[in-house]
């Protein structure tokens, strides 16, 4: 099923493997997101190229397009994508959110402060943007975007559609609340969370390693109340999920709060996170797992990361937008500092022409680039924290 084992640790900073029955993957660990099966832009031998050894795919999506029953006919995720490693797949709860609360109120998973200062609480419910998600106490209810069919998930249907898959590690059937949901609807939703939990328990593929869901919003008290129950069950590791509150510093405090609360000996993974920033305040926090589609979703909107050689701070998100002017014959690398094979054969001026031109090439180097920027960051990680030399690492790339 799963095996975690701790090979080096640094104050609460630690360095271990997981071992699926697909193969193994270094943690800390940065998890490419394949929504429908595929990371956009890249294929399977780009991935292998630059060390991928994990990716995550989405139940919801893969359960509407291609159907997870054939999927399972023709082998299962594995041999139908052609990937050889561990596969991750979420619950499906998080699409609760995003299609529901999350469009409605208009925020993600950490909701923006601008935003709220111009939202009166009053006004708040005079939002009406269409909703695609329903929930209550048997599961989530969805309309389907694009065809308008009425999708029902439970626990038991989220386990019955990951088994199809055939992933290594399943995330047990949540619900993702919002930033803006009170203390009451918290917990009603928590309260919903674990009593899905223990469905999952009974009803998940023994094949397959099951991982609960922390939630509680950003109420503490909540929180460590999930982590506890959590804890109390025979989970192979354990995700952080749901609303992280409405700032970065909320994130770590829920950090701080639920991670001593759960057992040593499992992974911990924190859902939807992974910029820079997150990467290293979070690994410092005991954190094993991320994952995230920033990577590419910033490279398809022109944003690329630098290193901090190259101008790259929080400030700027460790980010240069390749639309601007100023690179229009800047015929140097995105990074200097970087080796892969776009920074290696394209300068800046190159990728601002693809970009503005709308070329298809522009998508999968931009991709390429960022994704590869992560993972090698994320080596750099795991190596700082053997050597002994996280802090210093990190008060290079962060400043403190």
């Amino acid at each position: 099923m799963l095996k975690f084992k701790i090979k080096a640790t640094l104050d609460r900073v630690r360095v271990g493997v997981v071992k699926t029955r697909h193969g193994s993957f270094k943690t800390p660990v940065f998890i490419p997101v394949a929504t429908l099966g595929a990371i956009r832009g890249l294929d399977n031998r780009d991935l292998k190229d630059m060390g991928v050894e994990v990716i995550l795919a989405n139940t919801y999506h893969l359960h509407l397009r291609p159907g997870d029953e054939l999927i399972k006919e023709l082998g299962g995720l594995h041999k139908f994508m052609n990937f050889n490693g561990p596969i991750v797949t979420d619950s499906g709860g998080f699409q609760a959110f995003s299609l529901g609360y999350g469009l409605e109120h208009g925020v993600g998973k950490i909701a923006n402060n601008i935003f709220l200062e111009g939202l009166k609480e009053e006004k708040l419910k005079e939002v009406e943007r269409k909703r695609f998600a329903f929930v209550n106490d048997r599961g989530v209810r969805f309309k389907d975007p694009k065809s308008g069919r009425i999708v029902e998930l439970t626990p038991r249907k989220s386990m019955e559609i990951q088994s199809n898959l055939g992933s290594d590690i399943i995330f047990a059937f949540d619900e993702c609340t919002s930033p803006l949901s009170d203390r009451a609807y918290t917990e009603k939703a928590l309260e919903r969370t674990h009593r899905w939990a223990e469905e999952c328990l009974e009803y998940y593929d023994r094949r397959q390693a099951l991982f609960g869901v922390v939630q509680g919003g950003e109420y503490r008290d909540l929180r460590e109340k999930s982590a506890r129950f959590m804890a109390e069950r025979d989970f192979a590791g354990y995700g952080i999920g749901g609303s992280l509150g409405k700032s970065k510093q909320n994130m770590l405090n829920i950090l701080d709060w639920v991670i001593p609360l759960l057992p040593e000996e499992r992974p911990r993974h924190l859902l939807g996170i992974g910029g820079v920033e997150d990467l290293f305040n979070c690994t410092e926090r005991g954190v094993d797992m991320f994952d995230c589609v920033a990577p590419a979703r910033w490279a398809r909107r022109g944003h690329l990361y630098i290193s901090p050689a190259e101008g790259g701070n929080v400030k700027n998100k460790f980010r240069i937008h390749i639309k601007n002017s100023a690179f229009t014959r800047d015929t140097r690398p995105i990074d200097r500092t970087c080796d892969c094979l776009v920074c290696q054969n394209y300068s800046r001026a190159y990728l601002r022409h693809l970009y503005k031109a709308n070329e298809l090439l522009y998508f999968r180097l931009a991709t390429y680039h960022n994704l590869y920027f992560i993972l090698k960051l994320m080596e750099r990680i795991r190596n700082s924290i053997i050597d002994g030399t996280f802090y210093e690492l990190k008060k290079e790339w962060l400043g403190v």
